[in-house]
């Protein structure tokens, strides 16, 4: 995180002409408590905002506000702040034109009459346009800018200087605010509650960012500080990733799929076609899929829960729970979400992909041949027992699987968790987690049933698929048990509310003007 001092590092550019004196910049507080209760209220339409006075209760001084820009984002932002209880004033450089654009109570004029009353102004605009405020650099001397614009990736790699950076040389006798811009149009229409509450700020004096924090507080939104405005670069670069924390997760499925996808069709297509000249590539986009997409699912939801034991085994071995654990196994740690949520979408497809291969065409052919099969052989009952029930655990289990992996992927959501407890989340996520990979297990050794012990199922030599997937599976399934004996789980719950193996945990207390050192052995 940047310091303060980073702030006088910004690299020189022509300022705009400079105004004497900076004004005391201060926004009134009364907005933030008295509407409180109505921040998540979505904008419902301008009608109700006008006609409802309980979604717009607007203080008889309302602190001002104003907006340099008349955007999407700008009518958006106009439209949160008059819900807010904010007196709104909008500058555009044709006013007539947009003013119907905005709520009524939202006042549209020229940018020169916006922003001489108002102390805080929002600049929603791009930065080719921030030098054609300049001529209003004498009005906007001691105000504060807040910058909520955002540069495409090329612009982010050309130019060397944030865009919160390049507004504040422009106007060296402002304050520069960067917030809002990782905040969609959408997000302010609909209220934070649909959205990410966080705002990332960074600021250029710690007034500002009081002033502005209160804006925000006031609109239902977290306010994030990220430092001076030095680091304003890398809060803008934070919109322009794209799902950072799914990439690793996202290719270890993917490799995951290559893997077992290639082991089924040399199993399944290229065996039978080498040996006995059958041609089964058919099979290609639906069978082998649907033969994949299970194991991709069933590894994947194991690996969710492998980094906790990895992370049990190292603070017994330990004996503490102070020390960091490794960065693979703490960055593993973090992906479990995306795995989780990556192994539901696998386990899903699974399932329509089950369901549709009775209609297939393949399908209907094989059901017919197995009657004629039947007819020839003059057997007018065909019936496994075994084969029955074997078929219909596998499919309750899996049913099951399936049904207590979606509860999981729905309780990952902000919304619903958020709405839960520490308590029940953690029951849901873990108990609840490992259910759900033991419902898998059973329902990967149903299927399996007799067929490991088979050599007509080792085709090529190589084992059955099932076979693989299970040996991560029931390493988690085992080291859990083996925490849950009372040697192993006594000493972990000691070692998690504090004790440690061969250190002491020290304490400074004050004694007769003194420090005396002490020493706890918890």
């Amino acid at each position: 995180m940047a310091t303060e001092a980073s702030a006088e590092r910004r690299p020189p550019a022509p300022a705009c002409k400079e105004a004497p004196g900076m004004k005391d910049s201060t926004l009134h507080s009364q907005s933030a408590t008295k509407m409180s209760g109505e921040m998540d209220k979505p904008l419902i339409s301008r009608h109700l905002l006008d006609s409802d006075g309980s979604l717009a209760e607007v203080p008889r001084e309302a602190p001002k506000v104003g907006i340099l820009g008349s955007g999407d984002f700008a009518r958006s932002l106009a439209a949160r702040l008059v819900s807010s209880g904010f007196s709104v004033v909008v500058g555009s450089r044709n006013p007539k034109r947009t003013a119907g654009l905005f709520p009524s109570a939202a006042q549209v004029t020229f940018q020169a009459d916006a922003v001489e009353s108002p102390d805080v102004i929002f600049v929603a605009m791009f930065r080719e346009h921030y030098s054609s405020l300049c001529g209003l650099s004498d009005q906007l001397a001691g105000k504060i800018l807040v910058d909520v614009s955002n540069p495409t990736e090329q612009e982010h790699l050309r130019h060397h200087e944030s865009n919160a950076e390049y507004l504040a040389s422009l106007f060296p006798t402002c304050m520069v605010v960067k917030a809002f811009n990782v905040i969609s149009a959408w997000t302010l229409q609909s209220g934070p509650r649909d959205g990410n509450r966080q705002v990332p700020m960074c600021r250029s004096s710690q007034e500002s960012q009081r002033t502005v924090s209160e804006v925000v507080r006031a609109m239902g939104f977290m306010p994030v500080d990220m430092g001076s405005l030095a680091s304003a670069r890398e809060v803008e670069a934070m919109p322009l990733r794209l799902l950072p924390g799914w990439k690793v997760p996202a290719l270890l499925a993917l490799g995951l799929f290559t893997f077992f996808y290639v082991y089924n069709f040399i199993r399944d297509v290229l065996q039978p076609y080498v040996r006995d000249g059958k041609s089964k590539f058919y099979k290609l986009p639906v069978s082998v899929v649907n033969t994949t997409l299970p194991c991709v699912a069933y590894v994947l939801l194991s690996l969710v829960y492998l980094p906790g034991v990895l992370a049990a085994a190292l603070q017994l071995r330990r004996g503490t729970k102070y020390r960091r654990f490794p960065d693979w196994l703490d960055h593993w740690l973090q992906h479990r979400k995306q795995l989780g949520l990556l192994s539901f979408l696998c386990a899903a497809l699974h399932a329509l992909y089950s369901f549709c291969l009775p209609l297939g065409r393949v399908n209907r052919y094989e059901v017919v041949n197995l009657a004629i099969k039947q007819v020839l052989a003059n057997k007018s009952h065909l019936w496994i027992e075994e084969e029955v029930w074997r078929m219909e655990i596998y499919l309750s289990l899996g049913v099951l699987a399936l049904g207590t992996l979606s509860l999981l992927a729905v309780t990952s959501l902000p919304s619903i968790a958020n709405s839960l407890n520490w308590r029940e989340f953690s029951f849901v996520q873990s108990t609840l987690g490992f259910v759900a990979l033991v419902l898998s297990t059973l329902h990967t050794l149903t299927y399996g049933w007799t067929r490991a012990f088979e050599d007509s199922h080792y085709k090529f030599y190589l084992p059955p698929t099932f076979t693989l997937t299970l040996l991560v599976p029931c390493v988690v399934i085992l080291a859990k048990a083996l925490f849950l004996l009372p040697c192993f789980s006594r000493r972990l719950s000691r070692i998690r509310r504090g004790w440690e193996k061969d250190g002491a945990t020290k304490f400074l207390l004050p004694m007769d003007h003194a420090l005396a050192q002490k020493t706890s052995h918890v």
